[in-house]
């Protein structure tokens, strides 16, 4: 699909006083926020993919958009891990802007609960450089998947074994090792939380996605009793506007619902944009912002103190 807009010409519209995407005064002047606002990568990845958008830009385009916090996708710099020079200009270019590195969601390193122990160990290995990119950046956490094959009890063993392995090697760095709801079992969020019990290392965490509990083909999970089920052990929220019911049927996400359950739990942290409208990418992301900071003023005096 065409884009509606050039880079430039949203990123003129976004900022105009007028603009039709621009966002209430009221909202941005609120403080003491409930929780805060990121970006996750992925939101924008048909212009990283096509090259629209450069990876060592992104910090500045989330601070185009409003957003003072990103979170990275290793696919969209992949062989630089451990390039030293690489990453120093990507902490440099998020310093400059006044943006926070968040975390990094690492895919296609292997499967961490791989019934073959030899793959992995090497899945473990492969994670291992992206724990020390993390703390390079100054994220917290690299988010992980929980793949394996086998029955529910097996695959959880071995993910759990493969997790924990991880989160021994992530601990001198002070990077947790978070599991997003990610397909399988992962998006059973009962099946997450006896993840969290199997593994028991202070470095386990999750990353509850609200749109990402379709388990398999004509199979979901209810995405307000997951998040809910997740929450105790979150370290970061990642945010999209599609949700499941159990009976693989979607419908549109219910903002102040599935923030009070957030917000519940005591988590006050970054809740990551992850949306990605085709065609439209910028605009969509700037839409779920604001529908966020509307989100957040409903709710502040729910959960502030006083």
């Amino acid at each position: 699909m065409p884009h509606t807009l050039s880079r430039r010409d949203f990123l003129a519209t976004t900022t105009a006083a007028a603009g039709a995407l621009a966002v209430p005064r009221a909202l941005l002047a609120s403080s003491d926020p409930i929780f805060e606002i990121s970006i996750a990568q992925w939101s924008l990845n048909p212009l990283f993919f096509n090259g629209g958008l450069d990876n060592l830009d992104y910090a500045k385009t989330a601070r185009e958009l409003g957003i003072d916090a990103i979170e990275y996708v290793n696919q969209f710099f992949m062989d630089k891990a451990e390039d030293q020079a690489y990453l120093r200009e990507m902490k440099l270019r998020a310093d400059g802007e006044g943006v926070r590195s968040v975390l990094i969601m690492c895919d296609r390193e292997g499967q961490l609960g791989d019934p073959d122990a030899a793959k992995r160990t090497q899945a473990v290995e492969n994670h291992y450089k992206w724990v020390e990119a993390a703390k390079f950046l100054g994220c917290h956490s690299i988010r992980v998947n929980g793949y394996s094959k086998g029955s529910y009890a097996e695959q959880l063993n071995l993910v759990a074994d493969g997790f924990r392995r991880l989160c021994e090697f992530a601990d001198p760095y002070d990077i947790d090792v978070i599991i997003e709801n990610h397909g399988g079992y992962s998006s059973s969020g009962a099946w997450v939380v006896e993840l969290m019990q199997a593994v028991d290392h202070p470095r386990v965490g999750t990353l509850p996605d609200f749109g990402n509990f379709r388990m398999r083909e004509g199979e979901s999970y209810d995405s307000y009793r997951g998040v809910a089920e997740m929450m105790p052990y979150a370290t970061g929220v990642s945010v999209k506007t599609t949700v499941w019911d159990d009976d693989a049927n979607t419908s549109a996400l219910d903002y102040d619902r599935m923030m009070r359950i957030v917000l519940d739990a005591g988590y006050r942290g970054y809740c990551g944009i992850e949306h990605t409208a085709r065609g439209r990418e910028l605009e969509g992301v700037a839409e779920v912002r604001t529908a966020l900071l509307e989100c957040r003023d409903r709710l502040r005096a729910e959960y502030t103190d006083g």
